[in-house]
C-alpha cells in the first residue's frame, strides 16, 4: 500500500498544528461556533444532532493492520469505544470531544491517515471497488490511478471551493460495477480500445439526494496520461458554471442536465483542447511508481483446486458452509480467496464495530490477509488474500468475535445512514429499522432462498443510506410531524444501474417492516425460478404485484387520495 513521503507527512502534520490553534481559539471563545464552522469542515469536523463528529479519510478503503490499531485506539479513548463505517470506504467517530479533535488528528498523522477534505466543497475521498488489485475480472489494478488522484487533488488551489462537494470514483472490472461510478461526480471505467491500449471511459454527473442522476458519458475513451488533464477542464467547466445561488442545485449533474451532455462534452472539450500542457501528463514512469506500492504480497505457490470452495459450501459444518457460499469470493490467484467480514448482525447498527472487535481484525489481517483490510461501500470489510485452506480457521476465530454472520449481499446486509439518532438533517430513524429488519428476517434459510437483495435506508432526501440504488429502498420523510416511510423497489448501482422507483404511498413506522416482508413473500410467488433474482424479478413483472401485496391495491395513491 501507498507509503507517505516527506510531502504527504509534513502537509498532513501541520494542517493538524494549524487546527489545534482553530480549536483553541473556539474553545476560548475568541471565535464563534458560526466563524470555526468553515474550518472545522475542512478537517472532517461536522455538528450532528447531539455532539461533533469526525470522519476520517481512507483512501479506496484500504488500510493496514497498523492503522487499524490505531483506529481501535482512537475509538477506545476518545470516543464510546466503537466506530463507524460509511458508505464511501471511510470510518466515522460520533462523539469525540472538541477538545480531543487536534489529538485524534496527531494520533491518525502518526500512522499515515487525515481527515482532509472528507467535507466541504471540494474534492473528497476517491473511491474503487473494495476487490481491486485481486480481482479476477479487473484489466489492471485501479488503486494506483487513485492515488495520482489524491495526490493531485490534495489542496488543489482552484479545486478547494467548488459549487459543492465532488466525488470520484475509479473501476477496472468491466464485469462487474463494484464502485457504482455511475452515481459518482466522476465515474471512470478502465477499457481497452481496439487496439488493446487501456485507457478510461468517463462518465459525469452521476448522483443521488435530492435529485438522483445516473452519469453520462462524455468519453468513450481517454488515454491514461491524460487522466488529470482531462479530469481537470470537467472540474474548471463546473466551477465557472456550476451554480452557487442555491446548494440543492449546485451539483454537477444539475450542470449536465441543465446544458445537455453534449453541450457539456463541448466545453470540456474546448477547454481541455485549450489549457492541457505537458506538464499535466501522465508520465508511464510516474505510474509506475505509484503501482509498486501496490505490488502483489508473496502468494505462495498453490495448485489451483476448483473444488475446494465447493466442498466447503457443501461439508458438514452448516455455519461454515453458508458463510463459505455468501461471504468468500474469488481471487486471481490460485488457492487464494478474498473474504467479507460482515458487520451486521442483528442488534448492532449496521456499520458499527467496536474498539475491540478492530484490534481483533488488525490481528487477524496480519495472519490471515498480509496485514491488509479493506472497507467497502457497503459498511462492511474484507479481507483480501486470505488461502482458502484457511478459511475453516478463518471463520472460527470470526464467530467468536461476533463477526460471523453469513449475510454478504442478503436481507440482513443492510446499508443505512445514520438517521435521526445522530444527524440533524433527517426527517426518521434508519438505524432502529435496519435492526427490525435484521431481527424480523434472520434466518439463514430464508436469507438463502431469497436470495440476493439489497436494503437501503435513508432518514432524509439526502440519500446518505443510497435508497434510491437499493433492491428495495426506504426513505424516512415527515408527515405532519410523525415518521412516515416510502418504500421503493427496481434501484441497483452496478452496471445495469437503474434508480428505484415509489411503491405507493407512504407507510408509518409500524407498517414498514411488513410491508417489506409481504413484498419477499409476493417475489417468491411470483419469480419465474430459483435463479431469478429479485431485481430481475421486479424489472420483468413490473410494480402491481407487489402494490397489491402491500396495499391491496394496484393504485394504492390513487385509492388514498395521494400522499
Amino acid at each position: 500500500m501507498y507509503q507517505y513521503d516527506d510531502y504527504d507527512r509534513r502537509i498532513i502534520i501541520e494542517r493538524a498544528q494549524q487546527f489545534r490553534g482553530q480549536v483553541a481559539r473556539r474553545l476560548s471563545g475568541e471565535i464563534t461556533e458560526e466563524e470555526f464552522k468553515p474550518l472545522r469542515l475542512q478537517n472532517g469536523l461536522y455538528m450532528q444532532l447531539h455532539a461533533y463528529m469526525l470522519r476520517v479519510a481512507i483512501p479506496y478503503g484500504l488500510l493496514s493492520s497498523k492503522q487499524v490499531r490505531k483506529l481501535a485506539h482512537i475509538a477506545r479513548t476518545y470516543d464510546k469505544g466503537y466506530a463507524h463505517l460509511t458508505t464511501r470506504q471511510n470510518i466515522q467517530y460520533n462523539w469525540p470531544r472538541l477538545a480531543n479533535v487536534p489529538v485524534i488528528l496527531d494520533e491518525l498523522a502518526s500512522v499515515e491517515m487525515h481527515a482532509v477534505q472528507t467535507s466541504g466543497n471540494c474534492v473528497r475521498n476517491i473511491t474503487s471497488d473494495h476487490f481491486a488489485g485481486i480481482a479476477r475480472d479487473e484489466i489492471e489494478d485501479p488503486r494506483p490511478y487513485c492515488e495520482i488522484l489524491r495526490q493531485w487533488s490534495t489542496f488543489h488551489p482552484e479545486f478547494a471551493h467548488l459549487p459543492r462537494k465532488f466525488k470520484i470514483a475509479v473501476t477496472a472490472a468491466p464485469g462487474e460495477d463494484r464502485a457504482a461510478v455511475r452515481f459518482h461526480d466522476i465515474g471512470l471505467r478502465m477499457v481497452e480500445n481496439a487496439q488493446g491500449e487501456r485507457g478510461f471511459e468517463v462518465l459525469v454527473g452521476g448522483g443521488l439526494g435530492r435529485t438522483p442522476v445516473i452519469a453520462e458519458v462524455v468519453r468513450d475513451f481517454l488515454p491514461k496520461r491524460h487522466m488529470l488533464s482531462y479530469i481537470e477542464s470537467i472540474l474548471r467547466v463546473y466551477n465557472l458554471a456550476g451554480r452557487r445561488d442555491n446548494k440543492h442545485k449546485a451539483r454537477i449533474k444539475i450542470l449536465v442536465t441543465a446544458l445537455g451532455v453534449e453541450e457539456f462534452r463541448r466545453r470540456v472539450e474546448e477547454d481541455w483542447e485549450k489549457s492541457r500542457t505537458p506538464a499535466l501528463e501522465l508520465p508511464d514512469a510516474e505510474v509506475a511508481r505509484v503501482s509498486a506500492f501496490f505490488a502483489p504480497p508473496p502468494y505462495e505457490n498453490i495448485a489451483a483446486d476448483p473444488d475446494r470452495l465447493i466442498s466447503l459450501g457443501l461439508g458438514r459444518d452448516r455455519d461454515l458452509g453458508n458463510w463459505v457460499k455468501n461471504n468468500v469470493f474469488p481471487h486471481k490467484v490460485p488457492g487464494y480467496s478474498a473474504v467479507v467480514i460482515s458487520v451486521k448482525k442483528p442488534g448492532i447498527p449496521p456499520g458499527d464495530v467496536s474498539d475491540t472487535q478492530l484490534d481483533a481484525i488488525a490481528d487477524i489481517a496480519d495472519r490471515f490477509s498480509f496485514g491488509h483490510t479493506v472497507v467497502t461501500h457497503t459498511q462492511n470489510l474484507v479481507l483480501p488474500d486470505v488461502k482458502t485452506s484457511e478459511l475453516p480457521r478463518l471463520h472460527a476465530e470470526l464467530r467468536a468475535l461476533d463477526l460471523g454472520e453469513a449475510n454478504v449481499g442478503k436481507l440482513t446486509d443492510v446499508i443505512t445512514c445514520p438517521g435521526l439518532d445522530y444527524c440533524d438533517l433527517a426527517n426518521a430513524r434508519s438505524i432502529p429499522l435496519s435492526l427490525e429488519i435484521a431481527e424480523r428476517f434472520d434466518r439463514i434459510d430464508y436469507l438463502n432462498d431469497v436470495g440476493d437483495v439489497s436494503i437501503k435506508i435513508s432518514g432524509c432526501i439526502n440519500a446518505c443510506g443510497h435508497h434510491h440504488v437499493g433492491n428495495i429502498g426506504i426513505l424516512g420523510i415527515d408527515k405532519r410531524g410523525e415518521e412516515f416511510y416510502q418504500l421503493m423497489l427496481g434501484g441497483s448501482p452496478g452496471n445495469d444501474a437503474s434508480i428505484g422507483k415509489i411503491l405507493g404511498r407512504a407507510l408509518a413506522q409500524n407498517e414498514i417492516v411488513d410491508a417489506v416482508e409481504k413484498v419477499l413473500g409476493r417475489y417468491l410467488e411470483i419469480r419465474d425460478s430459483i435463479d431469478e433474482r429479485f431485481l430481475d424479478t421486479v424489472r420483468r413483472v413490473g410494480f402491481d404485484p407487489f402494490k397489491e401485496a402491500v396495499y391491496g391495491s394496484a393504485d394504492p395513491l390513487e385509492a388514498a387520495g395521494g400522499d
